[in-house]
């Protein structure tokens, strides 16, 4: 935004300077009065003074009555009294043309001149305008994007997991009133238990695949338990797609190989964009300098080939290891969403059947890609009428059998310089080069003008070292060829700063309509990384959350069809059900806070009823609400591990406060041999949670004994033993 006002007072500037060199300084005043127009500043008496300065200057001071232009163009930016102002404008160039009739001169060179000015002045200030409205809102409609994203989610979880949930509700309530029939409800909300937990796995699993900043996360927070230097150059753009999946295994892959071998000194994972012959795709490349073979990691179940995508392995001439993976953007990995190993096979629990998760692309605002193209469209329209114009002045002082010639060497100039509002074309630069200097011998000193039109385009095709020369060459050429015409000192002048200003006018307007494009484009990015990052709370969440809650349901109605007399069992299922739609309700985006003296009653009684022995050293927390509730987090995701990977048949639950912060640590027995677990998304969304409070997680296998360490840097008071 800031470059955008810097161009438009660098034009007012130029502009206002062609009549301070014709011996009106007073035209500064009229310049000020613009600025304060560019900044929003309109009032009826700002336009009062704008009128008396330029028609003083213009009637008494003599100057060409073009600076009316400065009025004519604020008026059409006036928004109070629209109507009014719109009629006053074509007004003030009725007066500049009998002004200029009054005195003898040319009085339509001069009416184009107030035009010009005047649609160059509001086509620069309504860009800049434009350009600030799409910047303001950049937040607002990532919001609005993000919103949109939670009623989707509500709605699609709610239609699967929060029916399962109801079922559950309802079965426990039957069982607990029709004891005798209770075993055959059991089986039936077992059934349905089991069913949800493998829903919310998959959909944790497919909101995760659209993104690999979870993976990268996890990465980073492995390789640096290891001990070994990590670089992540990220440079692609997200979502991904279900393609998404298979690139966060190959990740995962690779970076447990590199852990593995425990050989590696550094690694380096880089994430990119290409295009060829079979469209976009995205790249993963994972490097270490650790290997002494060509031997790695197996991909083999990964079945990239099936999804349209690549995987090559081998050593580099330095003897680093590398493991490059491309796939295609988009939904055409088809094989990821259906891979339950890659982590983004999906169902949902429906009658007669079950169907995909399906992610939609983030929905595009309509209403700000049509302001894009609106003011692109101002844009052009203002060019194409400023190139118009100037091209008539020109033709107006051409003897009569100049003309046709010169309106066609124009008319090419034009249509070239449209052009170059779609980027960078050196044909048309080249073309506009040859019709700027071979015609001068034909048409004189007239043709010096044109030299501006060719300034225009080359300051925005090159970068500003190159530009800025080459522009202040061309304008230095028209100097030049005055001098050879042998024109007056005042007309060179005139000649030269016309060359700048039209240059400058012609950057401008390309330059701000390619501003306004590029903003579209980052308030599109900008919605579509709110949304991933929505998608990866719900992710987190899912599996955090409600996947524990779903895990306790399913333990506890595999214990009550053991039992003879369930019913205490039974209320159990009922209460953490009800809990359960609390939890889904979180997920959908309603914000909630975990209690840290709850989660570790609730583990207390989750691993009870599953036989698993539990002492527990809690402290009496006094801690702020997101460092409970991330705690909380990690104390389910540890219970849920030990239930699922281990047969622990004790557990130890600490909190202590040290030098380095309030440490939770989950430690049991019970790790099944060869079973250790790997990059998981447990693991990684812990690790994205704890790194948002600056906090870390690490973890490590002792012989049968697993331990899951959260450390929080927050004051806390010392522990008290229970």
């Amino acid at each position: 935004m800031r470059l955008a006002r810097v161009i438009v007072v660098v034009v007012l500037a130029a502009l206002a300077s062609v009549y301070v060199v014709a011996g009106a300084p007073i035209a500064l005043a009229v310049f000020g009065v613009q600025v304060l127009y560019l900044l929003k500043v309109r009032t009826w008496w700002l336009l009062a003074a704008q009128a008396v300065l330029v028609y003083t200057v213009s009637v008494a001071g003599g100057v060409s009555t073009g600076i009316l232009g400065f009025l004519a163009g604020s008026l059409l930016l006036t928004r109070a009294h629209r109507d009014t102002a719109r009629v006053l404008a074509p007004l003030v160039v009725v007066s500049a043309a009998l002004i200029d009739a009054a005195r003898g001169g040319a009085t339509a060179d001069a009416t184009i001149t107030v035009v010009l000015v005047s649609l160059v002045v509001f086509g620069l200030t309504r860009l800049v305008e434009r350009a600030g409205e799409m910047h303001a809102a950049r937040l607002s409609l990532a919001a609005a994007a993000v919103a949109a994203e939670r009623l989707r989610l509500a709605a699609e979880l709610n239609d699967g997991l929060g029916r399962s949930l109801e079922v559950i509700v309802e079965g426990g309530r039957r069982a607990l009133a029709e004891p005798h029939g209770a075993a055959e409800v059991l089986a039936s909300v077992t059934a349905t238990a089991r069913a949800a937990l493998t829903d919310a796995r998959a959909a944790s699993a497919n909101y995760r695949a659209t993104s690999l900043a979870p993976e990268l996360v996890t990465a980073r927070a492995m390789l640096d338990a290891a001990g070994i230097a990590v670089e992540v150059r990220g440079g692609h753009t997200e979502p991904l797609g279900p393609g998404g999946a298979l690139l966060a295994g190959v990740l995962r892959e690779a970076v447990t190989d590199v852990v593995r071998r425990g050989t590696a000194r550094l690694c380096v994972i880089e994430t990119g964009e290409q295009g060829d012959e079979r469209g976009d795709r995205v790249r993963l490349r994972v490097v270490d300098d650790g290997h002494r073979t060509a031997e790695g990691a197996d991909f083999d179940g990964l079945r990239l080939e099936e999804a349209g995508g690549t995987l090559a392995t081998g050593l580099t001439p330095a003897g680093h290891f590398v493991v490059e993976a491309t796939l295609p953007r988009g939904p055409s990995a088809e094989t990821a969403s259906g891979e339950a190993g890659t982590g983004a096979g999906a169902g949902k629990s429906q009658a007669g059947g079950r169907r995909r998760w399906l992610l939609p692309e983030p929905a595009h605002d309509t209403s700000y890609a049509v302001s894009a193209t609106m003011s692109v469209t101002v844009s052009v329209t203002v060019l194409a009428a400023v190139l118009v114009g100037f091209s008539v002045k020109a033709l107006l002082q051409l003897p009569g059998a100049l003309v046709l010639p010169a309106a066609a060497c124009l008319a090419v100039i034009v249509v070239m310089q449209l052009r170059s509002v779609d980027g960078r074309h050196m044909v048309a630069l080249a073309v506009m080069a040859v019709l700027t200097y071979a015609p001068i011998p034909v048409f004189g000193p007239v043709w010096l003008g044109v030299a501006g039109f060719l300034a225009g385009p080359v300051l925005l095709a090159f970068p500003w070292r190159v530009a800025w020369p080459a522009a202040a060459a061309i304008v230095a050429s028209v100097a030049g060829a005055g001098t050879l015409f042998g024109l007056p000192a005042s007309v060179l002048a005139n000649s030269t700063i016309s060359a700048l200003v039209t240059g400058l006018v012609v950057y401008a307007l390309l330059r701000l309509a390619q501003i306004v494009k590029e903003l579209q484009a980052a308030r599109e990015s900008l919605a579509r990384s709110a949304i991933v990052e929505e998608r990866l709370r719900a992710a987190r969440d899912l599996h955090d959350l409600l996947g524990h809650s779903l895990a306790a349901i399913l333990l506890t109605c595999e214990l009550a069809r053991r039992l003879r007399s369930p019913r205490e069992r039974i209320e159990e299922i009922v209460t953490m059900a009800e809990g359960a739609r609390a939890d889904l309700r979180s997920v959908s985006g309603e914000q909630r806070e975990l209690s840290l003296a709850a989660e570790v009653e609730s583990a207390r009684t989750v691993l009870s009823a599953a036989g698993i022995r539990v002492t527990v050293e809690p402290i009496e927390p006094d801690l702020p609400a997101e460092v409970e509730t991330v705690l909380g987090t990690v104390l389910r995701e540890a219970v849920t591990n030990v239930l699922r990977h281990s047969e622990a048949r004790h557990c130890a639950i600490t909190m202590r406060a040290d030098e380095s912060g309030l440490r939770l640590r989950v430690r049991n027995d019970g790790v099944r041999p060869g079973n250790t677990r790997r990059g998981s998304s447990g693991i990684g969304n812990l690790t994205t949670r704890l790194a948002a409070l600056d906090g870390r997680l690490t973890s490590h296998v002792d012989g049968d004994r697993f331990t899951l360490d959260a450390c929080v840097p927050h004051p806390a008071p010392a522990p008290a033993r229970a």
